[in-house]
Formats: C-alpha cells, structure tokens, sequence
C-alpha cells in the first residue's frame, strides 16, 4: 500500500490508485467499520503524494459510500459499503475482488417456470416457453449483498443448476454450456421496498428501501441468454454504471 508516482502516471490515475488501495484495505479489514482513517498528512506521506490527491480519492471513496468526512474530526470508514459497478460485463466476483473482498452466489431455490410475458420479451423466446429459474444469494465479506431471481432460456442451460450451486459462479455455469463471454446489454435501476422474503435474506427490515436492477445479459451473437431482477442492500451496496468499459 505505498505506490510511488512514476513519471508518465497521469495525475488522475494516481488518485484513483490511491482509492482503489484504500478501498482494498478497507474491504480487508485493515480499517474496520466506524475506525478513522489516517489524516491526510500521513497518508499524503504513506502514498508520497500530496494532500490535494490524498483529497480527491477519499471524496471519491465518500462518493461511493465507502467513508464519510466529519469536519474538524477525520474520515471515518462507514458500515460494509460495497462499490458495484454496472458495466458491459458484470461479474459477482470480479466486483468484489476490486473491492478486496471475497464473494460468493448461492442458490436458494430452482425450478422450471413457463415464461411471463415481460419475460418473453426479454429472452426473445415464445409466451409459456419453459425457463429455468434460480433464486440466488450474492455474499461479500460474509453479509448478504443481494437477492436475484434468474431466468434462463431452456433447453440451452439444462445444467447450470447444478453447476452454479457447485462452483458459486453463474461465469463458470455459461462457460461450460459453451458461453466464453456474455455482456450486459441493458440495466434498468430503481428504489422501492423488499417483500417479506428479499428483506429476510437481506438480513435487513422489511421497512428498508432496496436497489431493484433489472437486467438482461446477451451472448457474443447478441442472443438473450439471463433475465434478472436483483435487489441490492441498499445500505451496504453503491451501484456505479460504467460507461467507460471496453
């Protein structure tokens, strides 16, 4: 955690390494919730920069929830935070990793469902096609993140049931049904209340708003092969969408 400039390293990259190092240490733990971070003068000094850059990455780290700045008192790491970014390729655990933490997807339930009609119209499949249908518990840090219900056309994913309750990875699942990658082509995010069943495994009350997504992910052919709706914790999620990615 002590990058020194180089020469060449555009100043706005070395606050943004600066961020990310200290988003990854506080995902591991070196700051706990509610502990004050080093002032700006030993952090300018711990990562050589000066205290403008020191004070841009930890606005940023306040942007995305991570801290909060109290004046006159210091920057404080906030309760499980976890910046999430919503790009063309969306990925649990890759999310998690740049955040320095571990993470996992449990299925909670599966079953073949016939497909509604918004269901349909997203999959680009007939009205009443069979689907396969996961609930699925995204983990970070041991703390639920969020809750999503997955459709998936069949007969193309008869097997990913089994793969992703054994490897915790949706990736992994389309890998092996013969998707090497997949982008997101549309997310769709809005603010309402979980039902009885969303807040419980959220570990959160029910009075709690919630982050819905919904998305739909597409093949290298642009064919619809995921329809999700996710909600995320709101209290220990930030949603980022990424207009940059390749």
């Amino acid at each position: 955690m002590n990058p020194q400039p180089q020469v060449g390293i555009e100043r706005e990259s070395f606050w943004s390494r600066i961020a990310q190092d200290l988003a990854y240490a506080i995902g591991q733990g070196l700051y706990a919730p509610g502990i004050k971070l080093p002032s700006e003068h030993q952090l300018a000094a711990q990562f050589g920069a000066n205290r403008h850059t020191i004070r841009r990455a930890l606005a940023h780290l306040g942007q995305n929830g991570l801290v909060r700045s109290t004046q006159g008192s210091g920057t404080y790491v906030e309760n499980l935070a976890v910046d999430l970014a919503l790009g063309k390729r969306t990925r649990h655990r890759h999310n998690l990793s740049q955040a320095g933490l571990r993470g996992e997807l449990r299925v909670m339930r599966s079953q073949t469902v016939s497909a509604t009609a918004e269901q349909a119209l997203a999959l680009q499949v007939a009205f009443d096609s069979p689907l396969l249908y996961l609930q699925v518990l995204g983990e970070g840090a041991g703390q639920p993140l969020h809750v999503s219900e997955r459709y998936f056309p069949l007969p193309r994913f008869a097997q990913l049931v089994d793969i992703v309750t054994n490897t915790g990875s949706i990736t992994e699942g389309f890998a092996q049904h013969g998707v090497i990658d997949y982008m997101r082509q549309e997310s769709r995010v809005s603010a309402r209340l979980p039902s009885k069943e969303v807040a419980l495994l959220l570990g959160q009350s029910a009075t709690r708003p919630v982050l819905l997504v919904k998305s739909v992910n597409i093949d290298t052919e642009q064919k619809p092969i995921e329809f999700a709706y996710a909600w995320f914790a709101g209290d220990r999620v930030t949603l980022t969408v990424n207009h940059h990615e390749n």
